[in-house]
Parts: C-alpha cells; sequence; structure tokens
C-alpha cells in the first residue's frame, strides 16, 4: 500500500505543485513592476479565476470517484460514460460561463474594496483570461479520468508542459515585450490551451487500450448523467462555500490598504502551494479507496486511508520546515517593493504553521470524493464557514490583519472535525464498503 501510495501521490505532488505555479508566475513577474497596483491587481484577477475553477472543481472530483470505482469494478463501459459525461458537462459549463462573463466580473468585484488603480488592471486581467475557461475545464475533467484509472504520471506531463510555456510567454510578454498586466493573462492563456492539446491526446492514448463491450451502449444515460449532476450540485455547494472564505479574506485584506492586500496576495500563493502539494496525497487515497470502494474490500479500503494519512503528515512537516527556513527569502524572490516585503514579513509566522492546521481536512476530503459521499463533504464546510470563520471574522476590527489569519486558522480546524464526525458516522452504520 506504500508503493501504491506514493506511485500515485509522488506525480500528483508534483503535478499539484505546477498549478498554482500559474498564478505565482504571474505574481512574481508583476511583483517587480514598480507600484504595489499592479501586483493587487493581478492577484485579484487571478483570484477571480481562480475562485471560478474552484466553483467547478466538482469536475475532476466526481469524475476520478466514479472512474475509480469503475475501474475497480472493471466496468470498460462505466470507465468511458464516467468520461464522456464530464467532457459534456465541462462544455456546456463553459459555454454558460463565458456568456455571463461580464456579470460575473461585477458580481465578484461588487464587495471588493480595491483602490481605482487595482480594479481598472484588474479587469484587464479578467477579460482576457477568461476565455481559457474550456481548456480549464476540460483539463479537469482529463486529470480526474487519469487519476481515477490510476494514471498520475500523465497529469504531471500535461501540467508541466502547460506552466513550461507559461513561464517562457511571462518573461517574454511582461519583461521584454512590457505588456504589464495584459502580458502576464496573455502567457496563461496560451499556456492553458497548450495543456488541453496535451490532455486530450494522452486521454486518446489511454482510452485505446481499455477493451470495448462486444454490443455496444450509447455513452449517455440520463440516469448516470443525473448521478453526476448530484455529485456536482454537492461539491459545487461545498466549493462555494470554501471560495467564500478566500473571497472575504482578500475583500477585507483590500480594505486594510494595498500593501496588506499584495502581502496577503503574496503568502496566500504558498498557502495554495501547500494546499496543492499536500492534495498529493488526498488524490492517492481518492484513487485507492475508490478503487477499494468499488471491489468492496474493507481492509484495502482501511489501508489506504492509513497509509495516505501518515505520508500527508509528514509532508506537512515538510512545508512547515521549508517555510520556517526561508519563508523570508521566498517573500523577497516574489516583490521588490519595501513596503509589501515589511508586511508579509509580520504575517509569515501564520504561514510557517499552516499547513499542520490544513493537511487534515486535505486528506479527509480525498476519502470522501473516493467514495463519493459528497452530501457530508458539502455539510461540513457549511457548518465550517457559517458557524466558524463568518464569526471568526469579526476579530479583524480588534487584531486587524491578524485577525483575518486566526479566522481562517478556525475554519481549517472546524472543517476537517466535521469530516471526522462524518467519516466515524459512515463506519458505525457499516456504509464503508
Amino acid at each position: 500500500m506504500h508503493r501504491q501510495t506514493f506511485a500515485l501521490a509522488i506525480p500528483m505532488i508534483l503535478s499539484n505543485l505546477t498549478v498554482p505555479i500559474t498564478g505565482l508566475v504571474d505574481t512574481a513577474v508583476v511583483g517587480h513592476l514598480d507600484h504595489a497596483h499592479f501586483l493587487g491587481a493581478t492577484a485579484i484577477g487571478s483570484l477571480i479565476i481562480t475562485m471560478i475553477m474552484w466553483a467547478m472543481g466538482f469536475l475532476r472530483m466526481s469524475t476520478t470517484g466514479l472512474t475509480a470505482q469503475a475501474n475497480g469494478s472493471s466496468d470498460g463501459y462505466a470507465i468511458r460514460q464516467s468520461l464522456f459525461n464530464a467532457v459534456l458537462l465541462a462544455l456546456a459549463i463553459s459555454l454558460i460561463v463565458l456568456v455571463l462573463r461580464g456579470t460575473i466580473w461585477q458580481l465578484a468585484m461588487a464587495f471588493m474594496g480595491a483602490s481605482d488603480a487595482v480594479y481598472r488592471f484588474a479587469t484587464e486581467y479578467f477579460d482576457i483570461r477568461i476565455w481559457a475557461m474550456p481548456a480549464l475545464l476540460l483539463r479537469y475533467v482529463f486529470i480526474g479520468w487519469l487519476l481515477g484509472m490510476q494514471n498520475a504520471k500523465v497529469p504531471l506531463f500535461i501540467l508541466f508542459i502547460s506552466n513550461l510555456v507559461n513561464i517562457g510567454l511571462d518573461i517574454l510578454f511582461v519583461v521584454y515585450w512590457d505588456m504589464g498586466v495584459a502580458g502576464a493573462a496573455w502567457a496563461s492563456l496560451i499556456a492553458d490551451y497548450s495543456g488541453l492539446v496535451i490532455g486530450a491526446l494522452a486521454v486518446y492514448w489511454v482510452l485505446k487500450n481499455i477493451p470495448r463491450e462486444k454490443e455496444s451502449r450509447p455513452l449517455f444515460e440520463s440516469s448516470a448523467f443525473k448521478r453526476l449532476l448530484g455529485l456536482n450540485r454537492d461539491i459545487f455547494i461545498r466549493t462555494l462555500a470554501l471560495e467564500s472564505v478566500f473571497y472575504i479574506q482578500t475583500s477585507v485584506g483590500a480594505s486594510l490598504g494595498d500593501n496588506i492586500l499584495a502581502a496577503n496576495a503574496v503568502l496566500m500563493n504558498f498557502v495554495m502551494i501547500m494546499a496543492h502539494g499536500l492534495d498529493g496525497f488526498a488524490n492517492a487515497v481518492e484513487a485507492l479507496a475508490g478503487k477499494a470502494f468499488g471491489k468492496k474490500y474493507h481492509k484495502e479500503f482501511w489501508d489506504a486511508l492509513v497509509t495516505s494519512g501518515f505520508w500527508s503528515l509528514i509532508c506537512s512537516g515538510f512545508f512547515v520546515l521549508l517555510y520556517w527556513l526561508i519563508g523570508e527569502w521566498m517573500v523577497r524572490f516574489m516583490t521588490d517593493i519595501p513596503e509589501v516585503r515589511n508586511a508579509a514579513f509580520v504575517y509569515l509566522p501564520y504561514l510557517v504553521f499552516v499547513p499542520l492546521i490544513a493537511v487534515w481536512s486535505y486528506w479527509l476530503d480525498g476519502i470522501f470524493v473516493g467514495i463519493t459521499r459528497t452530501s457530508e463533504m458539502r455539510n461540513s464546510m457549511l457548518i465550517a464557514v457559517i458557524f466558524v470563520f463568518i464569526p471568526a471574522m469579526f476579530s479583524v476590527k480588534l487584531f486587524g490583519n491578524h485577525g483575518l489569519w486566526l479566522a481562517f486558522y478556525c475554519f481549517m480546524l472546524m472543517r476537517a472535525s466535521g469530516l471526522v464526525y462524518y467519516l466515524i458516522k459512515l463506519e458505525r452504520k457499516q456504509l464503508l464498503c
């Protein structure tokens, strides 16, 4: 089980770490321009795109869970159907988002206390980057499906190529061609479509090796599609609640001034790197637990949980050590602006210990995705946001930006506690395999 976990987790950790690199590279390149509002604008524009993507994260999660269970039961038809339904849904959502892009931006910025300069350049970034939505959503589907098939190496290759393109074009457009915030957005857009092409070719290659049934059946079945929509509805609500946390954080940070906004943006980039790194073992337990659940092997299921949980904790300790040792250097790398650097140094200790607080919710999410128990994920998230995070936000009036980070800590702890409660409840009812 350790070997299986690492065979999935290590490529997925590397894959996941490349995901926030798009925003990280954009922020790092723009962070060396002359004014803080360029960095703040890129942070907000990238955040809104990321929030939309997170809201659509159900495409990857549900695809992984359904495919892993179909793979466990050796059902080639169900494997193909999970891919087909997810692609269909991704294309439909992409069309809706592009049609409503203006309304989405206005709603996202309605309560964002940003300066006029930040608002103007953030709008410029968003108007370009939003056209990557079809590529981003289809990439979610392809990566989720490949992971459900216990193939973690191909997603690494997809994300490696797209981020390599993004880094190269960021340097070309922003540093050499002086295109500013728009250059960062165009670099990300082109990189996203590069990843889509690689992903489509990879999925086609894997599909060819899956035996077909003798009697062909239509891939679209209303019952299967309704089940997918039901799973996605719960994950969507759960993700919107999670996004509200980051939106509120950014909005309140913006009201504390451009320097605080920019400093939080720098630190939150490293939180995203940590989250995507820890998600590697969560992704592993999605595939392994989902496959054991599909085979109805109880011991294998719990072996996957314990093994992935152990290595998730070890990985979180690595991030604590990393941020403690080179956190200040990373901040200096991200920006040359003295006021932003000094503000980031003040709140750096919060970043150092975030991994130990957040690791449990990421690992537990992976378990519930694998067994497609999405209603429990939804409920635990709503409880953590409504009854813990939002009340804790009132501490900002007393402690300023310190209160913002303390509220985030409380939210993460409550989120994990809710998932533990539901996991114990399912085991007592003998609903786990």
